[in-house]
Formats: structure tokens, sequence, C-alpha cells
């Protein structure tokens, strides 16, 4: 049996208890290396084998998990975040079904919800923003078209853009081609939840020249949207005292049944 277990955004604790008891049963543990915080593999047993998929290839990978499936050994494979976003997972899983392999997914908290609890965000603020795009600039691996920067850009959410942080100075121009205003804010979150986490608010016209002052050119998170700034926002009708719910009623209504 394999399971795809998400690490968290990195602070130790941070991990699922589900995730945390999957690594204490595995026999086997292949970690994103570059990315997952080591001393996550405390909670491993002592005599669990441990493989570095940094310095591995897909094929180096499914052999490892085909091997121990063959011994009866339980694979952990232990991925950054939560595996569905950014994990390369589906391909992984590919060759597990083509092998005729059991595997499972343990969910994780992603760097966009770390980031957010270390700047004390909310991505969804009433009139401000009810969407959170998760998403990337193109690299080595494209993107599709329709998903440019600019494309999203247009819609004026919440952003959460992951692994661009080596491409600041022309996601910004691009951002701002999509629609957002210079002085839109943002935020530089750099490996968030780690103890070396570094946070950064401004706005997109001054984002690149935080990144240049503090060296930061990869493990971090672009936060974009007014939201960050949490300003102007319209408050929750949902706790608002005329307003009722199916637990709730109007303060109105309960005043009017006590005359």
């Amino acid at each position: 049996m394999v399971y795809f277990v998400g690490a968290g955004t990195g602070a130790v604790d941070l991990i699922t208890v589900r995730g945390m008891r999957l690594l204490e049963q595995a026999d086997v543990i292949i970690y994103a290396g570059s990315l997952v915080n080591p001393e996550l593999l405390v909670y491993a047993k002592k005599d669990c084998e441990m493989y570095n998929s940094a310095k591995l290839t897909l094929e180096e990978v499914v052999r490892i998990m085909d091997e121990a499936e063959k011994e009866g050994k339980l694979t952990i494979r232990l991925h950054t975040g939560d595996p569905s976003i950014y994990g390369a997972v589906r391909e992984q899983m590919d060759e597990l079904d083509r092998l005729g392999i059991s595997y499972e997914s343990c969910p994780g908290v992603s760097a966009c919800f770390g980031a957010a609890s270390s700047l004390n965000l909310e991505y969804t603020l009433p009139g401000i923003s009810q969407s959170l795009i998760i998403t990337r600039m193109e690299g080595r691996t494209g993107v599709p078209e329709k998903e440019s920067i600019e494309s999203m850009a247009a819609h004026q959410a919440s952003m959460a853009i992951y692994l661009s942080a080596g491409m600041i100075q022309e996601l910004c121009r691009r951002l701002v081609l999509g629609g957002y205003k210079k002085t839109t804010p943002a935020a530089l979150v750099y490996k968030a939840t780690w103890d070396e986490e570094e946070a950064y608010i401004g706005t997109i016209d001054t984002l690149y020249d935080i990144s240049v002052e503090h060296g930061i050119t990869k493990t971090a998170l672009i936060l974009v949207g007014d939201a960050i700034a949490h300003q102007y926002y319209q408050k929750s009708r949902l706790y608002a005292a005329d307003f009722s719910t199916e637990f709730r009623e109007r303060s109105s209504d309960i005043l009017e049944k006590s005359l």
C-alpha cells in the first residue's frame, strides 16, 4: 500500500494527525527532500527506509514503491504542502494503477494557507473578493494559454502565486497588464511557517524591490489582491443582528415575540 501524504507548509506540527500516524507506521518513506522539513522524519520508525526524491527520477521512485509492495511494506510518498497542488502525483498514481498497487491520499496544509495564517489574512472578504485563484507563472514547465497571469489578474480576485519567486519583475508587469493597479496590495512570504520564515507586505509596484532587498528568489509565495490590506470590506451578513439563519433569528423578530 502506498500513501501520498501532505507534509504541510513546513512547521512540523502542521502535518495532519493522520499524516503523522502514517509516518509512524511507514516501512518506506520517499520524501521531497528539497522542500519537506526534514524534522518530520523523526516520526519514522528507526528501521524505516528513507529516500530523497530530489535525487530520483519518476521511474526510480516507482521502482522503490514496486519493490516495497512486493515485500509487503507500507510506503509513504511525502510531498510538501498538499499533494493535490503542484505535487506531480497523478503521474505516480497512473504508474501504480498500471502495476496494480493500491494507494490513498492524505491531505496537507498548502503554502497559501500557511502564508495566510502567518499574515492573519482572510482571502474572501465581502465586497472585496469572494474567490482565491491559485496559479503560477510559466517557467520551464508551461501553463495553458487561457490560464496566463494576465487572464487570471482580470478577475481582480485574491491570488496566491506559486513557483514564481525568481520571476517577480515579469510577474508584476503582467499582473498590471491583466488589470491590477500598481498600488494593489501584495505580499512575499518566504518559507511560510518554517522557523526561517520571512513575510513582507507591499504593493505590486514595490514587490520586486522587496525581493531584491531581502534576496528572495525561491521557496516563496506571492499573494496579490485588495484582501491583503483588509480595508474597506463589508462585514459578513452571517453574524449581522438583522440577518436570520437556520440557527438564529433576527434581533427584530426576537423583540417582536417578546412584546
